[in-house]
């Protein structure tokens, strides 16, 4: 009924001036004005990480690793993204989910411990390494008092969970230990530091950073000692991915100093790994998160070798090239999952260099249709001694030429004239022509034309003669 209503009012002039009133335009203008603005704010033009939800492997909830990916996840929430961080028993456990996860995308990235041996045929790539390196910690009671590796013949030792990064380091480890008698079992962190506490392991193995919580209540709460292996530049000859790092005296009590002595330890880098599945604008999404939780992450991993056996993902080799995402990665991310930003940039001069030569060819063309039209004009001037186009009606023929020659040679004026417009009309509809210039070639077609008219009308004169 409303709809009637106003529909009756608008068929009456008073009903259309109202509607075109000033007032009522202004009015329209500032609802669309609204409407428009409220379009902009839902949409939040301004670069975000709404584009970025991934599930990403760590390790145990108690974990460093656990407490890495929540920093990042929380990062990438505060800017509308989303990180579920998957728990896990360890680094070896992460690489056989995320290749298996590259079947149905169901994980996309993992932090995977530096050292730890891939399957033939994977497809996994370095993302980078973490700024901070981590150490391998042999925890127990008394045993600064040990000199020698023969002397922990007998021990019972726990190396971590099945699956673990510390369980497999401590495998290579102890497999170049020839000739000591180890009485190896597999436990969770906790449960090993609590055995140790209680006597009933002599070392606690475990990967982890130095400055984690869980390290210092294990040394200070737990009375538990760090074992410095002997010679343990010789041990780390045949790891090539790790490093000796110090742990300073009264690092975890200064009061105490606990330690109360330097101690090297084995230390190496943690990887974050992707299996593909992630697109490249959410890639670079991701890396921007991880750049703001490590502010030298990208400083870390420029121009580093890449020892680890896995392929540098290309994403992030352009990602620390530029020092950041690039700008259809900051803001038109689709994009980049299309065709890196190098790619466009090399698209548009294609397309450029395309049209500029199709420009070029099309003028080359139109100048050709010229050039023959005028070629012709000077054809006429010599028929009709110098007559233009307006006169060639009433000017004489030169005397060189009869009736009957002037009859041939206007013929195959026409006939030439006939061929150059019709290859001037198609030339006019080629997709070489730029938006605007068919007109260039119409106005060609009108002096033809008029050449054409003019022409006919002489021979027609002639013939009436």
């Amino acid at each position: 009924m409303a709809i009637d209503r106003l529909k009756r009012v608008l068929r009456q002039p008073e009903g259309r001036r109202w509607l075109l009133s000033p007032g009522m335009k202004t009015a329209v203008f500032f609802i669309v004005l609204a409407l428009l603005t409220a379009l902009v704010a839902w949409l939040d033009p301004r670069p975000s990480l709404r584009h970025v939800h991934i599930a990403m492997l760590s390790g145990s909830p108690t974990g460093n690793y656990y407490a890495i990916v929540d920093k990042i996840a929380a990062e990438t929430a505060r800017r509308h993204g989303r990180v579920q961080n998957l728990s896990s028993a360890g680094s070896v456990e992460n690489v056989e989910r995320l290749i298996a996860g590259a079947r149905n995308c169901a994980v996309h990235f993992a932090l995977v411990q530096d050292g730890i041996t891939y399957p033939e045929g994977h497809q996994l790539e370095l993302i980078g390494r973490l700024p901070r390196p981590e150490s391998l910690l042999i925890l127990g009671r008394n045993v600064d008092r040990i000199q020698s590796v023969a002397e922990l013949n007998g021990f019972r030792i726990g190396i971590g969970p099945v699956g673990s990064g510390t369980e497999h380091m401590m495998r290579r480890v102890l497999s170049l230990l020839d000739g000591v008698d180890l009485r190896i079992s597999t436990q969770t962190i906790d449960e090993q530091l609590g055995m140790a506490e209680r006597g009933e392991l002599d070392l606690a193995a475990m990967v982890l950073d130095d400055e984690a919580t869980l390290l210092a209540n294990a040394v200070t709460k737990r009375n538990l000692d760090i074992l410095e292996l002997p010679d343990l530049e010789s041990l780390a000859r045949h790891l090539r991915f790790a490093r000796i790092g110090i742990i300073p005296a009264g690092q975890m009590d200064y009061v105490r100093k606990i330690p109360h002595k330097d101690k090297k330890v084995l230390q190496l880098d943690a990887l974050i790994v992707s299996n593909g599945c992630a697109p490249d604008g959410v890639t670079q999404g991701f890396m921007t998160a991880l750049v703001e939780v490590f502010p030298a992450f990208v400083r870390h991993n420029k121009g580093q070798p890449n020892p680890a056996g896995l392929r540098l993902a290309p994403v992030a080799a352009n990602f620390y090239s530029a020092e950041g995402p690039d700008l259809l990665g900051k803001y038109a991310p689709w994009a980049v999952d299309i065709m890196p930003q190098a790619t466009w940039i090399q698209l548009g001069v294609a397309f450029s260099i395309l049209f500029s030569g199709m420009a070029v060819w099309h003028r080359f063309r139109l100048w050709r249709v010229d050039a023959g039209r005028v070629k012709i004009e000077r054809d006429i001037a010599a028929l009709f001694g110098g007559a233009t186009r307006e006169s060639i009606v009433e000017t004489p023929l030169d005397s060189r030429y009869t009736a009957a020659d002037a009859r041939a040679q206007i013929d195959d004026l026409m006939r030439r004239l006939s061929e150059l417009s019709d290859r001037c009309r198609k030339q006019s509809l080629s997709l070489l022509v730029p938006m605007g210039e068919e007109m260039s070639y119409r106005y060609q077609e009108m002096l033809i034309a008029e050449l054409l008219r003019a022409l006919r009308r002489r021979k027609e004169r002639l013939a009436a003669r």
